[in-house]
């Protein structure tokens, strides 16, 4: 690909001034205005600004590249500018800003915008050719040099074609348990690390509302190597042959570049298919392990969640006095989904570890923990809940593993009989045996238990309790410690414990907003992107998605992790003490109207975010302007 073909004069402006980042970026926007690939200007500036707040777009050695992908685009175009003076503003190597290189991309491009950008940053790293830039006279000559290193650089290369789709030298894959903001965070990152190196990345996001730019076979059949970061199950059995760096979600937001160094220099294993449980290593049978019991919580969490809000909806129904019919009904519907819940985490783990033939011993097994079926009368059953339906699918799905590895051997002629009849009869029958008999009588007691000690935890042991849910939710913003929290919390909706789901949740709306609300109190502390993200962060926090502290953490988590820590433990500890109740696993700000006392949960809510922005203020020193 040749930046020239896409770079026109009448788009290049040289040696001009402009008092911010943005001023600089309305300055290449006006460049494009009028030209015949350029439908809606105005459309147009307000999709580059939306893409500036995110940050990213300063690549050090004094220059920027904004860009966005428009639907007011109809062909991919270029802009440039130069400024006279420099313009100091936050940079990655602290140099200030001497070029603007601007890329408006269609909708419709794919991948397109990320190819150029990886070769502008590739293009401008070399210090002499920037400056000679700079010291073009007239845009003509500013084209003519771009256009003459391209072809110093690769005299032979024909220039390509806008409709051509070349292939991709790494290829990454990103899921979280939740498929909302680590799934895109990761991708993000590794997004970025590629475009700083230089290199062709293209990434598939496995996220709630689905998989985005799904990898294709020509995609994985050219790419070096593949980078998986996930903290769920994903479809692996495309890559056997290549090879493959695996990483959870988070590793990949916290040092992305790491995994691209691992990922090109060659060493990275061959994936052989299979799984960690044939291997001897413990490190990634625990990594598997981990990647197996969040993909069933992760289709667990939108049956908990859905029967949550239904639940709260037939309370709120109930207040408003609606027909009694149409309350029952929501009721009944919420509550259905609840019973729902252990079996489809157990079926969606056993189906990682053993495919589709363990899904239906894992689904019967988180049945029978959710009705905790003995031996004996239904009237002893207690649940063995979550715990026996986590037994119930790695049961399953080893058992369906070792079966058909002892029923390998059985001619192709009667496979049928295998998979049709031998499988599912035996994986059956052993998972009931297993719950019957050695997992639910146990469990089941131990759950009555639990669920005693917790409705007697009165006064101090439960204020604790509730400041102990709400630090964890700020710990590791989504990660393995956040999300035990989180299943804590809606666990205790089941024994209809509302108040520790409200200290789970006002623990987990903290740490965004008490960092929005330091970057207004204390703004010399943080710099011009973070304060600018500062109303994207307040949304995701009043919507309890504790990932929008992450970026933050990451840039100093020293100082942002105890503060944000502190703020949450006060938040669970304040809810308890004002006797919040939320009757549903998610929804933040919006399921205010059917809590119990609202007015506390937002007390809580504002005693939890100032002390976490006051610690903040405390701690961080000023920037260096």
């Amino acid at each position: 690909m040749r930046i020239a073909n896409y770079l026109r004069p009448e788009c290049v402006a040289l040696h001009q001034r402009a008092d911010s980042l943005e001023g600089a970026v309305q300055q290449l926007v006006a460049l494009l205005d009028g030209t015949e690939d350029l439908t809606d200007t105005a459309a147009f500036a307000a999709d580059v600004r939306a893409r500036l707040a995110l940050g990213g777009v300063c690549v050090g050695n004094g220059l920027a590249i904004p860009h966005a992908k428009s639907a007011s685009v109809k062909r991919l175009q270029l802009a440039a500018l130069t400024l006279d003076p420099p313009l100091a503003c936050d940079t990655p190597d602290g140099k200030p800003l001497q070029m603007l290189v601007m890329i408006a991309a269609p909708v419709e491009a794919n991948d397109l915008h990320v190819q150029v950008l990886a070769e502008l940053a590739t293009l401008f790293l070399d210090t002499d050719f920037c400056t000679h830039l700079r010291e073009s006279t007239t845009p003509e000559a500013f084209c003519r040099a771009v256009a003459e290193r391209e072809a110093q650089d690769d005299p032979a290369a024909p220039p390509p074609q806008t409709t051509d789709e070349p292939g991709y030298r790494l290829l990454g894959v990103t899921a979280c348990p939740t498929g909302i903001a680590h799934t895109y965070l990761a991708a993000e990152a590794l997004q970025r690390a590629a475009q700083t190196r230089g290199f062709s990345i293209k990434v598939e996001t496995n996220g709630a509302d689905g998989v985005g730019d799904a990898l294709t076979e020509e995609d994985i059949r050219a790419a070096d190597c593949i980078i998986v970061a996930a903290d769920r199950a994903v479809s692996m059995a495309r890559f056997v042959g290549k090879r493959l760096v695996y990483a959870s979600a988070g590793d990949a937001v916290r040092d992305a570049d790491a995994l691209l160094e691992k990922a090109v220099s060659g060493k990275a294993p061959i994936y052989h298919g299979g799984h960690a449980f044939r291997t001897s290593d413990l490190r990634e049978l625990g990594r598997e392990g981990y990647g197996h019991l969040m993909n069933g919580v992760s289709h667990m969490i939108p049956v908990v969640v859905a029967g949550g809000v239904i639940t709260a909806l037939s309370l709120l129904s109930q207040q408003l006095g609606l027909p009694a019919s149409w309350t029952m009904m929501m009721k009944n519907v919420g509550a259905a989904a609840f019973v729902m819940m252990y079996p489809v985490l157990a079926a969606f783990i056993a189906s990682s570890i053993g495919d589709r033939p363990a899904f239906m011993p894992g689904l019967l097994g988180g049945y029978l923990a959710q009705m905790g079926t003995t031996t004996l009368t239904n009237l002893s059953w207690i649940s063995s809940g979550f715990w026996g339906a986590l037994i119930g699918g790695f049961a399953a799905g080893l058992i369906v593993l070792l079966l058909n590895r002892l029923l390998d051997r059985i001619p192709q002629e009667l496979s049928h009989i295998r998979t049709g009849l031998l499988v599912p009869a035996c994986s059956l029958l052993f998972i009931g045996w297993l719950m019957l008999m050695i997992v639910n009588p146990p469990l089941g007691r131990f759950n009555r238990w639990m669920s005693l000690c917790l409705s007697e935890m009165q006064g101090g042991s439960r204020l604790l309790l509730g400041a102990l849910l709400g630090g964890m939710m700020a710990t590791d913003y989504g990660g393995p410690i956040n999300k035990a929290a989180y299943v804590s919390g809606t666990l205790a909706l089941v024994d209809l414990q509302y108040d520790l789901m409200a200290a789970v949740m006002a623990g987990g709306m903290v740490p965004p907003l008490g960092l929005a609300l330091a970057c207004m109190l204390f703004p010399t502390r943080f710099t011009a992107s973070e304060r600018r993200s500062v109303p994207q962060t307040a949304i995701m926090g009043l919507s309890f998605v504790t990932e929008g502290a992450l970026p933050f953490s990451l840039r100093d988590p020293l100082r942002v992790g105890p503060s944000c820590i502190a703020g949450s433990a006060l938040a669970g500890f304040l809810a308890i003490f004002l006797g919040c109740k939320c009757p549903a696993p998610h929804g933040g700000l919006f399921l205010l109207p059917v809590m119990g006392n609202p007015l506390g949960f937002l007390g809580a809510l504002l005693g939890g975010s100032l002390l976490a922005a006051l610690l903040l203020g405390l701690l961080k020193k000023p920037l260096k302007q």
